[in-house]
């Protein structure tokens, strides 16, 4: 579960986007569509934490206004390395395939034509 890494209490306003900036700081910025318009601003500091992030947990702003931290969910294959290949694989060209003359139909207007001849 999460960790509470600074008791803020922030208390949120609708139209804003609360986050945790580059500094560890709290900050808000107005959400796209957050309802009425938008001004162009830049983001407000809400509250200074100056929190320092571990590598590999994800930071938030709780539902008390408290800043978290929990452990973020990665795949198995991240700390692996990958498998070296044990000889060089060359690139051989591909063969094309010769081209076959096409079949020409089988002369059957002789031996049908011959052939009622004989019934007769």
């Amino acid at each position: 579960m999460a960790t509470i890494v600074a008791n803020t209490g922030i208390k949120r306003e609708k139209g804003w986007l609360y986050y945790v900036d580059k500094q560890g700081d709290v900050s808000r910025a107005r959400m796209a569509r957050g309802g009425g318009k938008v001004p162009k601003g830049r983001p407000q500091k809400v509250a200074k934490c100056g929190i320092d992030r571990e590598y590999g947990f994800l930071y938030f702003i709780d539902k008390k206004g408290n800043v978290s931290k929990v452990k973020m969910a990665r795949s198995a294959r991240r700390g692996r390395k990958p498998a070296k290949r044990s000889t060089a694989r060359r690139r051989t060209a591909r063969r094309t395939a010769a081209k076959r003359p096409a079949r020409r139909p089988a002369r059957r207007t002789a031996r049908r034509t011959t052939a009622r001849r004989a019934r007769r």
